[in-house]
């Protein structure tokens, strides 16, 4: 379908496209009287037109688009809900979210040329080059990363890693119940490895320093069959507690529980992650760890409304994990 310009608008209404301009742009001393004023915006509304984003930055001299960068992770509860807040929170200064979720090779680049947003905010590393890029074309970047904050210069996070800490409150939530053998519930999606890679090196610290046995990793599915299985494994190499990548990965494996008629927590005990809003309703209610993903998406909001006011970022809060206790541990 042919798209509609404001010449179009300007040939129904039977004024200039200098007219529409007035009119659909509200310019400030424009002369133009009230009925004019309604013919044009009858005649924008009835043929569906929209200015482009890039034409409205030329005119504002500022874009009120943040582009959201979504690496390629599957999209579960955990993301909308943190994207679902970045989105409230910038709504209150009159932006707007676009997210894009990337697919394939295409550079980042051309995606920048095409809507001109004020701000980038990235979910996953930037490529250095792209950080350069975007700032020499006076577009903010913003980061959940430090070393992506700092156009690719590393810092050692190792001593701050929120996802090995979820590990270590998982498995300790798990020996603190009297459990003695601890299997990990992974995932096979590879899209995630590096936080299932995370959680589980914080399950192996813990169990090191408890002096338990190496938690016994299966990669479970979302299906019930999937979590039969890996639960009959667990039960036959007397694991006794399962510590799950995620909460969607804990529901799996209680499926699994009752498929094989084991007993939660009696028989086997189970820690997810994420807090997701279905957690409470498992049946046994998941314990689960919390993410202070609220709080991360109110700071990356904060980086943009600093950049739109021209001040430094502020400071990176600490990204808080919580134990949420309910009877499946």
């Amino acid at each position: 379908m042919t798209k509609v310009t404001s010449a179009d608008v300007a040939r129904a209404s039977g004024v200039s496209r200098t007219t529409v301009s007035y009119v659909l742009n509200s310019t400030p001393g424009a002369s133009v009287s009230d009925a004019t004023r309604r013919r044009v915006l009858d005649a924008a509304a009835r043929l569906g037109y929209a200015p482009s984003a890039a034409a409205r930055t030329l005119r504002r001299g500022r874009s009120d688009l943040v582009l959201c960068v979504l690496p390629d992770w599957p999209v579960g509860p955990a993301v909308e809900a943190m994207i679902d807040r970045l989105a409230d929170e910038l709504a209150e200064r009159g932006m707007s979210v676009l997210v894009h979720h990337v697919r394939g090779e295409r550079p980042l680049t051309d995606l920048l040329r095409a809507v001109t947003p004020h701000t980038v905010v990235g979910l996953a590393p930037f490529d250095p080059a792209d950080v350069r890029a975007m700032r020499q074309a006076g577009i903010g970047v913003v980061s959940t990363f430090d070393e992506v904050a700092d156009a690719g210069e590393p810092t050692d996070a190792a001593a701050d890693d929120p996802q090995r800490r979820i590990g270590l409150v998982q498995a300790e939530r798990l020996a603190a119940r009297g459990c003695r053998r601890l299997g990990y519930a992974a995932t096979p999606d590879p899209r995630v490895a590096a936080f299932v890679e995370g959680r589980l090196a914080g399950v192996r610290e813990a169990c090191a320093a408890l002096g338990l046995a190496a938690p016994l990793v299966v990669d479970v599915g979302l299906d019930g069959s999937s979590g039969a299985d890996a639960v009959r494994t667990w039960r036959s190499a007397g694991v006794d507690g399962v510590a799950a990548y995620n909460d969607e990965v804990a529901l799996a494996v209680l499926a699994g529980t009752r498929a094989a008629s084991v007993t939660v927590p009696d028989a086997l005990a189970v820690v997810g992650v994420d807090d997701i809003p279905v957690a409470s309703l498992a049946s046994p209610p998941l314990t689960t760890v919390w993410q202070s993903l609220d709080r991360q998406a109110a700071y990356l909001a904060e980086c943009v409304t600093a950049s739109l006011d021209g001040l430094p970022q502020p400071p990176r809060p600490r990204q808080e994990v919580e134990l949420v206790p309910r009877a499946s541990a």
